[in-house]
This record gives structure tokens, C-alpha cells and sequence, in this order.
């Protein structure tokens, strides 16, 4: 069973791909060839970590948990392989890892990979907003999870404001973390709030 989600998840998509990258070239090579070539190996890594992550998202749009869980966690090993251990580059595989974790039930889990891709996210100057954002999304709905719905509707708040300030106030956009809040409040029995928060909506 998890040989085959491995192979739904990646390695079916990528298998022809990963060989070039691991061929060995014939020496003596001069340095412009040895260049051209480490060029060409990166972009093929860049390419191949692109299909990856749109597999994982693909499959988690889908609901198929499990079998994105693999793309994840070969997104993660070569994004620190190719950018770097403390890359922003790691944020979207670890979020989609902690999607994973979080509907298996490992609510613990879930936590570490957010707490590695929040750490990554505050040390990285002029870290994009929407990456931001979806990292505060999936804060929230962690916390939600656990019960902590305080905290829940920090992160949530923190979604809104930074998805409204990328778009706009009235975006489209922002309707999912207004929608997450109102289930929160839903939760808190505080019904007259959560009424408002779905109409708006």
C-alpha cells in the first residue's frame, strides 16, 4: 500500500525525469562543460520539484491525502537539497505536509512541520504575502483542530488581513479565512457573530 502511494503520489510523474540527473558524464570535461552542465542539472531540478509540488496540491485538492504525502516529501529533501535548509523554497512542502498530517488525525505532527515553515517565513525578508497568508490559513485551522480556538481566530484574523491587503478589502479571496472564523465562532456558540461572518461571505 505504500509502494503504490508512492507511485500515484510522485514517482510515476517524475521516474523518466530523475534519470538524467542521476547519469554520469565522461571526464576529463573543461570547466564551461562542467558549468553548462550544472546549469542544465539545476533547471531539470527546478522542473521536476515544480511537477512535484503541483502533484501534491493536485492530490490534496482531490482529497487523496495519503497519496500526496510522498510528493510532499520529495518537494521537501530536494528544495534543501537544491536551495538550501533554511529556504523559503521548503515553506509550500511543509504546509502541504501539515495538511497531510492534520487529516490523518496527527494534530502533533502537523504542528512541527508549521512550526519549521513559520520559522522559515520570519526570517525571510520580503517573504511573499500570499505565502504568508496561506501559512496563517492553515495556523488557524491547526489550532481550530486542537481546540484552540482563541488562537484559531489570531491566525485566521492575521489571513483575512493580509489576503485583504494583497487584493483588497472586498476580495474573493478572503471569504475562506472569514468562512473558517465563522465555523470557530459556530463552535464557541457565539451564533450572532458567526451569522454575520457567513453573510459576509
Amino acid at each position: 500500500a505504500h509502494q503504490q502511494a508512492d507511485w500515484v503520489g510522485i514517482h510515476e510523474l517524475i521516474c523518466q525525469l530523475l534519470m538524467p540527473t542521476s547519469m554520469s558524464f565522461p571526464a576529463p570535461l573543461s570547466e564551461k562543460e562542467r558549468k553548462h552542465h550544472r546549469e542544465q542539472l539545476l533547471e531539470r531540478q527546478k522542473l521536476i520539484l515544480g511537477l512535484a509540488g503541483s502533484r501534491a496540491q493536485q492530490l490534496m485538492l482531490e482529497g487523496r491525502a495519503k497519496e500526496a504525502e510522498p510528493a510532499a516529501l520529495y518537494v521537501l529533501r530536494s528544495s534543501a537539497r537544491v536551495y538550501g535548509s533554511d529556504s523559503v523554497q521548503l515553506v509550500p512542502a511543509y504546509i502541504t505536509l501539515a495538511e497531510v498530517s492534520r487529516e490523518g488525525g496527527d494534530l502533533q505532527q502537523a504542528f512541527r512541520y508549521l512550526c519549521q515553515a513559520h520559522w522559515i517565513v520570519l526570517n525571510t525578508p520580503g517573504c511573499s504575502v500570499a505565502l504568508q497568508a496561506l501559512l496563517y490559513h492553515n495556523l488557524g485551522l491547526l489550532c481550530a483542530a486542537k481546540g484552540s480556538f482563541e488562537q484559531a481566530l489570531y491566525h485566521l484574523s492575521h489571513e483575512v488581513y493580509l489576503t485583504s491587503s494583497l487584493f483588497g478589502p472586498r476580495c474573493v479571496e478572503a471569504s475562506g479565512g472569514y468562512f473558517h472564523m465563522a465555523n470557530v465562532y459556530f463552535q464557541q456558540n457565539k451564533l450572532e457573530v458567526a451569522d454575520s461572518l457567513y453573510a459576509k461571505v
